[in-house]
Formats: C-alpha cells, sequence, structure tokens
C-alpha cells in the first residue's frame, strides 16, 4: 500500500514538496499533532534552527512510527517557523537532514511564519497527516 503523488502538470514540477497526495482505500489516517524539538527530558534541544528542526522531525517519525507508519506514509505536513529568512538560509543543511531521515519522499507541505510557538525557545513546529496501511 502507497500513496500516490498527485502533481498537475500545469502547476509546474514540484521542488521539495508534493501538490497533492491521494490515499489508497483501507489505509488509516493518522493526525501527528505539531511536533516541536523537545529531547526525552520535554526540554527543547539546544543549537539552532538545523538542530531543532532534526528533533522535530525525528519527534513526527516516532509517532507515526509508534503507529506502524514508516516516513513514506506521511501525507501532508504543516511546518510552522518563527524566521522564514533563516529557514531559506539554511535550506542546504535543512535539506540534507531531510534526505538522511525522508529520503526522497515530499509528502504535500507547506511551510508558514508564525510569530511565536508554545513552547518559548522553539523556532520550528511540525505536524504531520500519515495513511497507515
Amino acid at each position: 500500500m502507497s500513496l500516490q503523488s498527485i502533481n498537475p502538470e500545469p502547476l509546474g514540477e514540484p521542488r521539495g514538496w508534493t501538490n497533492g497526495m491521494l490515499a489508497p482505500p483501507g489505509g488509516g489516517i493518522l493526525f501527528v499533532a505539531g511536533q516541536t524539538a523537545r529531547d526525552p527530558a520535554g526540554r527543547i534541544v539546544e543549537g539552532g534552527l538545523v538542530d531543532q528542526w532534526e528533533q522535530a522531525l525525528a519527534n513526527v517519525l516516532m509517532v507515526v512510527e509508534s503507529a506502524g507508519g514508516r516516513p513514506n506514509d506521511i501525507a501532508r505536513m504543516t511546518i510552522f517557523m518563527t524566521d522564514l529568512k533563516e529557514y531559506r538560509r539554511q535550506l542546504k543543511e535543512i535539506g540534507a537532514v531531510w534526505r538522511a531521515r525522508m529520503g526522497r519522499h515530499y509528502p504535500a507541505m507547506s511551510v508558514v511564519e508564525v510569530s511565536a510557538l508554545v513552547d518559548e525557545d522553539a523556532v520550528i513546529e511540525i505536524e504531520a497527516t500519515a495513511v497507515i496501511p
């Protein structure tokens, strides 16, 4: 069972995301709450954006894997950032973390700049939707 990428030609070739993901019949939908870069002790990891990106993504994947899924089962992801300029500046490093954890799987994604997150020291929060076989 796998998700089907939907990328209408008139929208152009997506780069680092997919325009739509179609779930196969019979898949269970998992809604992953926003995950910040909390470590097992509940503290935001030290370091900058890339370190927080890695931990937040790992936390999302932990939820997906705990439900019996894999990274490729993630159909949609919303990334909330407190500094989009910093995100763009570190895109190469963020991409390396992405490929190490997600390979070449790019779900339907949005990146949104926000003024603050619930975890005061967090600069990123990721929520996701996965379809678990």
